[in-house]
């Protein structure tokens, strides 16, 4: 498991700021939030679904639109993602991109109506199952700068060393490889220069503050297997349920360096390797009512997603001396190394659960507007883990996120055969501490698509903008303010996608 996240969650957090090498409360955000997944047709009117029916999104969106089926209908979907970030650090900015390829939904619906003349309320209603990619986790950013920093992570290691006996030392987690390499060293004689037997006291010979840079790949993704059904009550009430099997994968590599000037110590590098993969499950329940013909009113409860997680982590860190003769070891150092184990650990993690509602209204054959709201609370999220302890990580989770009320708006204008499509999306802030960061997502999308007889063909450019900010350690001062780095970065997500669909 990552150790260092067993006792970094003890440290109070700053306004919402994500930590390095940070623990499982990373994980209750990350494996939460979804990006825009289904068809082009429901991403290019900004992801309104909660009143829609008759699109194969409803599957993993509100499942009584599958309801509306009076065909079947088979469907693929194929996706560009583009993720751009923009990363300042002491006044200083670097950018990174990232791509990919993907295959954000496929998917087919059995319709089985009844006749008109058939009687009854019931009016039949259709199957479905698809495989819809619902989060995007690959990405890359960093910092770097040619100013010295505010700290030097060293500072980390000694705060987080003090009161640690020197026996039980190396099993610290990555302060256990500070001081493996000589980083961080034990103060082993008292004012009376008697010796100390087991120390729990930590120096540096390394005084000064160092330049610093850091650069973190991510990749990974989150799809999910949903098998719905949607039944049709008098054309006028629609009732749908739908399971879904959600997997993940995710991995991050992190090389955090430092390098000083006018000290024993040249350079150190740290290295954490980090993956993660598990499978979960959910429920997904809806009703779409319509009071009037040209009017759609639609409720959606999605539970939490309860993942079983398995990840594994290690670490190495380096250190070049300038051949600086330790006289406590009676050492000269040159460049030290440590390595740690490879730790593995299971783990649960339940998703907070999703309340929505919405609207739309046709505009004949003309075209419609549609508006969804929903509620989610990632501060109920929730770690569980018979390998180590959970509570730290449960508590940060409490005391970091809170609910956010999200909004989405969009519409479709019908040219014959044409449609066109436009729509805007803003998900809240989820950091519940006070930032001059507002960490919102803020969402653009558009599309274009043809109808024909047996066929239709679909098209949806979407763009994702949040700020987030990153801290690769914490260090607290008197004043209990943390002076470890701090970078702000500027996200840009843009997302293409066809999507082609076949009806019989």
């Amino acid at each position: 498991m990552r150790l260092l996240a067993l006792f970094l969650c003890f440290i109070s957090l700053t306004s919402g700021s994500v930590l390095a090498q940070s623990g499982y409360f990373e994980d209750a955000y990350r494996f939460s939030k979804s990006t825009p997944a289904g068809s082009a047709r429901i991403i290019g009117v900004g992801g309104t679904q909660w009143s829609l029916g008759g699109d194969v999104s409803n599957l993993s969106g509100n499942p009584a639109g599958l309801g509306f089926f009076r065909n079947s209908e088979a469907s693929i979907s194929l996706g560009y993602n583009l993720w751009s970030a923009d990363a300042t650090y002491l006044g200083q900015t670097k950018s990174y991109s990232t791509s990919d390829f993907s295959l954000p939904n496929l998917s087919f619906v059995g319709a089985s109506p009844k006749g008109p003349l058939e009687k009854g309320a019931f009016k039949g209603g259709a199957w479905g199952f698809s495989i819809q990619r619902i989060a995007n986790f690959s990405n890359k950013f960093g910092y770097y700068s040619d100013k010295l920093g505010e700290s030097s992570i060293i500072d980390f290691y000694l705060k987080d060393a003090s009161g640690v006996a020197e026996s039980e030392i190396e099993r610290r987690g990555l302060t256990g490889l500070a001081y493996q390499t000589y980083l961080i060293n034990p103060i082993a004689v008292d004012a009376n220069g008697k010796p100390i037997t087991n120390p729990k006291s930590y120096d540096s010979f390394v005084l000064g503050v160092p330049f610093q840079d850091e650069n973190i790949t991510q990749k990974g993704s989150a799809s999910q297997i949903n098998f719905g059904y949607g039944a049709n009550f008098n054309h006028k009430l629609f009732i749908g349920g739908s399971l879904g099997i959600r997997s993940l994968e995710f991995s991050s590599i992190k090389k955090y360096n430092e390098e000083f000037a006018n000290e024993p110590l040249i350079n150190s590098s740290l290295l954490e390797n980090l993956y993660i993969n598990g499978t979960g499950v959910n429920l997904n329940l809806g009703v779409i009512y319509k009071p009037i013909d040209y009017v759609n009113l639609g409720f959606v409860l999605q539970t939490p997603t309860w993942f079983a997680l398995n990840e594994e982590y290690d670490a190495s860190l380096s250190a070049t001396y300038a051949n600086y003769f330790f006289a406590q070891e009676n050492k000269t150092l040159g460049t030290e190394n440590a390595v740690s184990d490879v730790f593995l650990s299971n783990y649960g993690l339940r998703t907070p659960f999703k309340i929505g509602g919405g609207a739309t209204i046709f505009l004949g054959k003309y075209g419609f507007l549609s508006a969804d709201v929903d509620w989610v609370d990632y501060s109920v999220s929730r770690i569980n883990s018979t390998d180590f302890n959970e509570a730290p990580d449960n508590q940060v989770i409490q005391d970091l996120y809170t609910s956010t009320i999200n909004y989405r708006l969009g519409g479709e204008a019908k040219i014959e055969k044409w449609r066109i499509r436009a729509g805007y999306a803003y998900m809240g802030d989820p950091y519940s501490t006070s930032s001059s960061v507002d960490q919102s997502t803020q969402q653009l999308s558009g599309g274009i698509g043809a109808q024909f007889k047996s066929f239709k063909l679909d098209f949806s450019l979407v763009n994702q903008k949040f700020n987030s900010l990153y801290r690769s350690y914490k260090v607290l001062d008197n004043n209990g303010l943390n002076y470890g780095p701090l970078t702000e970065i500027k996200n840009s997500i843009t997302s293409a996608v066809v999507t082609v669909g076949f009806n019989f």
